[in-house]
């Protein structure tokens, strides 16, 4: 989940990863006769998921320093140009992201077969709050809970619920805390358990395209040459996400009621990985490798 002014973000089938086509972005559709729709047939084996039972949103305890979206209504959030970060600032940075680097390894050496996404929030929470930092998704434009959790065929933004994890799931933790007045994010999509090949292929291709995005970048560079739309170019002292999002099948989902839960049409599964990345003189350093 990027709370930055930039973030470049792509969808598209797996099959476009290795040829020349240009990859699409996300598409939306009518969530109506979702489910008698879908046909995962050609996609391997796994489960196709719907949402289950969402806890309340935890607590923070009132030391830890809120970012200013907290009590800000979401009319009120405005974003302008990319800043050139201070060294400073980028110290911060560093610090928020290496808490969510080890955050994310952490839940890595979590997830396994029965561990609910619930639980892996509970995790992500707690260490966070025990670093004095604040989980960065709780409350950000209404979403319910510190840590995005997406299995199988949820694309992204999947909200931790009551659901155990199953024999060959794929499942997308996408941590972000608010350490110092600065975000830390970062992804990785793990396998649990015996993940047949096409989906280790998939989730090895979203990785492939993590790193080949991040191997372009340097100041001078187009951000749409990463496959986005967004304008102008990078300069040094800039930091923003990269997060792939590779998929299966069709490149269609849809947003549920919650406004958050981005479901594949076809129940095709995705897979996504990410890092925050500050351009360099000569380069760019990734802050949460």
């Amino acid at each position: 989940m990027n709370l930055n002014a930039v973030s470049v973000i792509f969808r598209a089938p797996l099959k476009l990863l290795f040829g020349s086509a240009k990859l699409s972005p996300i598409g939306h559709v009518s969530c109506r006769n979702l489910w008698n729709r879908a046909n995962k047939s050609s996609f391997g084996r796994y489960s196709v998921v719907q949402p289950g039972y969402v806890t309340p949103g935890r607590e923070v305890p009132p030391h830890i320093i809120r970012p200013v979206y907290h009590n800000i209504e979401l009319s009120q959030q405005e974003y302008g140009k990319p800043e050139i970060k201070t060294r400073e600032m980028i110290d911060k940075l560093r610090d928020s992201c290496k808490l969510a680097k080890e955050i994310l390894k952490a839940v890595e050496n979590f997830v396994t077969v029965g561990i609910t996404t619930d639980e892996v929030d509970n995790l992500v929470h707690t260490l966070a709050i025990e670093n004095n930092a604040y989980p960065s998704p709780l409350h950000y434009r209404g979403f319910p809970k510190s840590v995005c959790t997406s299995v199988n065929n949820v694309a992204c933004h999947g909200i931790p619920d009551d659901r155990p994890l199953e024999d060959g799931d794929i499942v997308n933790v996408d941590i972000t805390v608010f350490l110092n007045g600065f975000h830390g994010d970062c992804s990785s999509t793990f396998l649990i358990g015996s993940v047949d090949d096409a989906g280790r292929h998939l989730v090895s291709a979203a990785q492939k395209c993590l790193e080949g995005a991040i191997a372009i970048c340097r100041p001078g560079e187009y951000f749409c040459n990463i496959d986005n739309d967004y304008p102008g170019k990078m300069e040094e002292g800039m930091t923003f996400t990269v997060e792939p999002v590779i998929g299966q099948g069709s490149q269609e989902v849809v947003i549920l009621e919650d406004g958050w839960t981005a479901l594949t049409v076809d129940n095709s599964r995705s897979a996504q990985f990410e890092h925050t990345i500050l351009i360099t003189n000569d380069g760019v350093e990734i802050l949460t490798a």
